[in-house]
């Protein structure tokens, strides 16, 4: 027993000595599915864990009205290796994050101003709806579709966090419109009219 015990604490201590505090990115490198490459701690910088990119808002003249602005390591180099990543939502009066989903991380949402009304739809179809005011946080979890819309009539803000360096995503109204397969199999597949794939391929730029 006593052998166990010493070879359990061996094998801790080892593991232990091997992670690193932090592994800031080296944006000079390129990234791999790991993330990137770290710089030397020698030369690692407090400005490095800091990101001051969420403070503006993103533009939101475009067709949903709304804004992404990322703080992933390629931004915010201090992130690298801690599987988080950040993001600020700015929508104007009428805005929406379309229905979406992030394959790889679950996702916490703050309000910061504005009002918005998140949900979600689990996989048994289920659907969870809230308007959400500033300072309440809402939680989607990994993989379901979910959405965002400002509730009010003044503009809306709020900052994201996934749980981790690469979420991925998939915006469903892209992936059924704005790509190549032609209208009868999207027509098909979701039993829409022909001519309604034909007007939404048209406004997101699909062809087929």
């Amino acid at each position: 027993m006593l052998r166990i015990i010493v070879l359990l604490s061996l094998l801790f201590a080892l593991s232990n000595a091997s992670v690193q505090d932090f592994c800031v990115a080296n944006l000079k490198r390129a990234e791999t599915p790991a993330g990137y490459p770290c710089i030397r701690p020698i030369h690692v910088k407090a400005k490095d864990f800091v990101f001051s990119g969420l403070g503006t808002p993103g533009n939101t003249t475009n067709i949903i009205s709304a804004a992404v602005t990322p703080g992933f390591a390629a931004q915010f180099p201090g992130l690298n290796g801690l599987g988080l990543s950040t993001a600020r939502l700015d929508l104007a009066p009428k805005g929406v994050i379309p229905m979406h989903t992030h394959p790889g991380a679950s996702e916490v949402l703050f309000v910061l101003d504005g009002y918005i009304t998140a949900g979600f739809v689990s996989s048994a179809n289920a659907v969870y709806v809230q308007t959400l005011k500033p300072g309440q946080v809402m939680v989607f979890p990994q993989g379901l579709l979910h959405f965002q819309i400002n509730a009010g009539k003044s503009a809306a803000a709020a900052f994201v966090t996934f749980s981790s360096a690469s979420p991925g995503l998939q915006i469903l109204d892209f992936a059924l419109f704005a790509n190549s397969l032609p209208t009868e199999l999207v027509s098909g597949t979701t039993f829409l009219d022909p001519a309604i794939v034909k007007k939404l391929k048209g406004v997101l730029g699909g062809t087929g």
